[in-house]
């Protein structure tokens, strides 16, 4: 059975953030599930769902919140997938209280986190970490670097025409 992606949100308003995962996972053909739970207003739902992702499926877990973002290490608590924190610029403090609230967890609980909205990377760690074993799912990622290679060559050699 081909292993699956969570990709939880703190809330709905996160959606746009996290689009860019959801669109890659399509892209990719790796199945996914989309919800919204928060680490405040339904703890027990959220470690409910994470202590259970791995025998429903899941290789890993993906986790958008913003201001004190602690949706990942409550989700990386109660299981041992490894989960990747999304801290969602959302205030006046531009993300960063997000980013600080996801990148220092405790030792024991390790969150992998990205950038501040990095949707993008975050769905393509968990996808290396589920290459990992899926030799398939790595030929896909060899073809994507090796078409990013080939787009910033094109791009150098343009640049070299045009400034001629």
């Amino acid at each position: 059975m081909k292993k699956s992606i969570a990709i939880i949100m703190g809330s709905d308003s996160d959606l746009p953030v996290v689009m860019p995962a959801v669109d890659l996972l399509k892209e990719l053909d790796i199945p996914a599930t989309v919800k919204v739970m928060s680490a405040h207003r339904t703890p027990a739902q959220a470690a409910e769902f994470s202590a259970n992702a791995k025998k429903n499926g899941y290789g890993a877990i993906i986790a958008a919140a913003g201001k004190a973002a602690h949706l990942a290490g409550v989700l990386a608590a109660h299981t041992t997938l490894p989960v990747i924190g999304i801290p969602v610029k959302s205030s006046t403090l531009d993300g960063l209280d997000a980013l600080l609230a996801t990148v220092q967890m405790p030792k024991g609980v390790p969150v992998a986190t990205v950038a501040i909205d990095g949707a993008y990377n975050a769905a393509l760690l968990a996808v290396q970490m589920l290459a990992i074993t899926d030799d398939e799912l790595a030929q896909k990622l060899d073809k994507m670097k090796k078409d990013m290679e080939e787009s910033v060559l094109a791009k150098d050699k343009a640049l070299e025409e045009k400034l001629k």
